[in-house]
């Protein structure tokens, strides 16, 4: 007999060779009926995999996203199986799961895959499903391996880089395929399939390798669920910040500066100053000091701080100066130059913490391949800061930067989110600098300063920084979708790397602990996310004009100009729009720039002093006629509601 402890800590017996699915028919065959993956001792199995020691079973539905994932790279095995049949003579290389749905990546040959050809794909994946044909592992020598794929160089490169004994195939109908494992029952699971795309991609994601065609889809249990998410990915299509970002006439790209290098537009570049400007706010009252660091630095720099040993490689190539053997960087990031200017003078005890600030400008080579509009671009600049800190301040310190992130994320209508405690990966210490008393330490830190702030919270191993540990905020935009927004992090190894001191009550020098710390995280990314979690309908505190005065005709001019005059003198942005049109293309227009306000003066409005109002979005609700004064309180009254002031 084996004993199999379950999630929820009981312990049930049972004969050895039992499998997974036997277990779930055993609590009940409801149970059974959904489950379509496990994992056992951490390790992931099939549900027919025969158990026959002691363990820990976990049994996945299609509502876990471990069963997501399972479903998700079966389907990649039916899609590779259909792709075969279709086009006879291609290369398969990988098909993983993704975060929604899974790719393969294909070497077509002298084949070409369009969007026309998508239909007869999925009916194809659709056909082998309804067939219920079953997924099997087995395993087999390396010289079998190399034997089935000695046509296919990329699967040949992946089988020579395995060690006999530990290569498995996974079949099912008549299709084959290099595999670890990690499958649902059978194909007839299957309900519904699209593919979504097809793009380029390079083996192994190296630009000198052969160029692959890479088939995204995803698939689902009913049909409803595949219409749902349809429906969802025409409005985060609608929501595109790239889109947005230009019909709101925010930011450009442009070839001649270089790819991922964003051009920011008055009304983006005034966006981005509001943003500022609320965030230095904050951060006065909390006590920090801005500073200005420059956008190179000496290779040296970066060397010490180890991020040239990290990123160096991937990022952009040093800079020769005239001297011979000089060398810069454009900086990847700001914490070594804060470094630097806390070494600019000697301090106590007494005068920690202290707290730099600053928006800087850094730089990453990103791949061309994987650059997307804001949200991955080559120069960005962060809402940056670093505290440096006794080692008895840092929790208080750390509490205090929760506070500040959230009170962000609710000026700026961000509510569902998971605090995420980024850890080192135990598998791989080589990834990481410093001693494993200072790591113990930092991770500490955070565990405990989110357990008291009452965060919800999730632990992720292998996710800190190469110098220390952090807490991730991931945020759940208006569409479901998750994003990281905002950061904190626990760091002893840079104050060693950089000699960082300070006189403690004792008369001996002691070394700080830092904090680095960015709300926004990149201005570039969150303005991306933020124009798609609102669909452009930012906080009214933040749009670029919170109204527009529409004038029936070139007679109301001068109201118009009036009524401008009075919203400005109340810091109100008002443009006019007084073009011999329509005043219902007038609104239209003004609709889709997604101007709050309408503002609609003629006769009526001219004679008794007031504004007709028009709210963005409420289509067939009506206007509202009001006085000047009383557009202005209305106004001021869901600016104060919505952007309360920071309270340390």
């Amino acid at each position: 007999m084996i004993k199999i402890t379950l999630p929820d800590g009981s312990i049930r017996e049972y004969v050895s060779g039992m499998t997974p699915m036997d277990v779930a028919k055993s609590i009940s065959e409801g149970l059974a009926r959904n489950v379509i993956s496990a994992s056992f001792n951490g390790t992931t199995v099939e549900t027919v995999t025969e158990l026959t020691t002691d363990g820990n079973l976990t049994l996945f539905t299609w509502d876990n996203v471990e069963g997501k994932k399972a479903f998700w790279h079966s389907t990649s095995h039916v899609m590779a199986q259909a792709l075969e049949e279709l086009y006879p003579g291609i290369k398969l290389t990988i098909g993983p799961a993704i975060e929604k749905g899974f790719y393969y990546d294909v070497d077509f040959g002298e084949h070409k895959i369009t969007d026309a050809d998508f239909k007869k794909i999925e009916d194809r994946v659709l056909e082998i499903s309804r067939e219920k044909h079953e997924f099997k592992m087995r395993s087999v020598t390396k010289a079998e391996a190399l034997a089935l794929y000695k046509d296919n160089e990329f699967k040949t490169e992946l089988i020579e880089n395995l060690e006999d004994g530990t290569i498995t195939f996974c079949d099912h109908a008549t299709f084959t395929d290099l595999c670890r494992g990690g499958h649902i029952p059978n194909t007839g699971i299957i309900k519904a399939m699209k593919i979504l795309s097809v793009a380029g991609a390079y083996w192994r994601g190296d630009e000198k390798n052969k160029q692959l065609t890479r088939v995204y889809g995803i698939s689902f249990p009913k049909q409803k669920d595949l219409t749902d998410y349809l429906a969802l990915l025409e409005e985060a299509k609608r929501r595109d910040h790239r889109k947005l970002g230009k019909e709101l006439e925010l930011f450009h790209f442009s070839q001649r500066v270089g790819q991922g290098l964003p051009l920011w537009l008055p009304k983006g570049a005034a966006l981005r100053d509001r943003l500022e400007q609320f965030l230095k706010k904050a951060q006065k009252k909390a006590g920090y000091e801005q500073v200005v660091s420059p956008h190179i630095g000496q290779k040296e720099l970066y060397v010490t701080s180890g991020h040239y040993a990290k990123y160096g490689a991937d990022s952009f190539q040093p800079i020769h100066t005239p001297a011979e053997g000089e060398e810069f960087l454009l900086k990847p990031m700001n914490c070594p130059h804060h470094c630097e200017i806390y070494n600019a003078k000697p301090w106590s005890y007494k005068d920690l913490p202290k707290r730099y600030a600053e928006f800087g400008t850094v730089y990453r080579y990103e791949q061309s391949g994987e650059l997307h509009g804001l949200t991955r671009v080559r120069g960005f600049t962060q809402d940056d800061a670093h505290l440096f800190c006794t080692p008895d301040q840092l929790d208080q310190e750390f509490k205090n930067v929760i506070d500040l992130v959230l009170y962000v994320f609710g000026s700026l209508g961000f509510e569902n989110f998971t605090a995420q405690i980024s850890l080192r990966d135990p598998e791989k210490p080589e990834k990481y600098i410093g001693s494993d008393e200072n790591w113990e330490k930092a991770e500490s830190a955070i565990i405990n300063a989110a357990k008291e702030k009452g965060l919800n919270t999730v632990v992720e191993y292998g996710e800190a920084a190469f110098y220390g540990p952090k807490l991730d905020f991931m945020v759940k935009d208006a569409l479901g979708r998750s994003w990281q927004l905002g950061t904190i992090q626990v760091d002893y190894n840079l104050p060693e790397r950089f000699d960082l001191t300070y006189k403690g009550s004792d008369n001996e020098l002691h070394r700080p602990v830092m904090i680095h710390r960015a709300p926004f995280g990149s201005m570039e990314r969150f303005i991306a996310i933020l124009l798609e979690h609102t669909a452009g309908n930012f906080p009214l505190w933040l749009m670029p004009e919170q109204a527009i005065i529409l004038s029936l005709s070139e007679k109301y001019e001068n109201y118009a100009k009036k009524v401008s005059e009075l919203l400005e003198n109340h810091e109100i942005r008002a443009l006019i729009d007084n073009r011999n049109e329509t005043i219902g293309k007038k609104i239209r227009e003004a609709e889709v720039k997604k101007f709050p306000f309408m503002l609609i003066v003629g006769e009526e409005e001219e004679k008794n002093g007031t504004v007709s109002v028009r709210r963005h979005g409420q289509e067939g609700k009506g206007n509202i006629t009001v006085s000047i004064e009383e557009f202005i309180k209305m106004v001021n009254d869901e600016v104060s509601q919505s952007l309360k002031p920071f309270v340390v």
